[in-house]
């Protein structure tokens, strides 16, 4: 997998290329802590990219939510591929995922 990251003031976008898999997503998951910790308070996640994500690579999203959320930050996950949609759908995680926070919506 290959990551190229990119960022200003309050925004990291990470490009990610390859296979999100075992053996790949300690990488993407540090990249994104990284980021947080340099005080970014989106992290934008491109997929277009992505050939293949297993159910490793889910966890490592999960985690990833994890981190941003507990920073008081935001992840995006911009232009999945079908294949990544699908497997997001079938596991419930589709929404959970991409779903506006409740500030961002105008609900908070």
């Amino acid at each position: 997998m290959k990551i190229t990251e990119t960022r200003d003031a309050t925004t990291a976008r990470l490009e990610v290329a390859g296979d999100l898999e075992y053996g790949s997503t300690t990488d993407l998951v540090d990249a994104v802590a990284a980021q947080l910790r340099s005080g970014v308070q989106t992290v934008r996640l491109d997929l277009a990219g992505l050939t293949f994500c297993d159910s490793v690579g889910l966890s490592a999203l999960l985690q990833m939510h994890r981190l941003t959320t507990a920073a008081g930050a935001r992840l995006h996950l911009d232009n999945r591929p079908a294949h990544l949609d699908r497997v997001l759908e079938l596991t419930g995680l589709l929404d959970y995922l991409t779903a506006e926070s409740p500030e961002q919506s105008g609900l908070g």
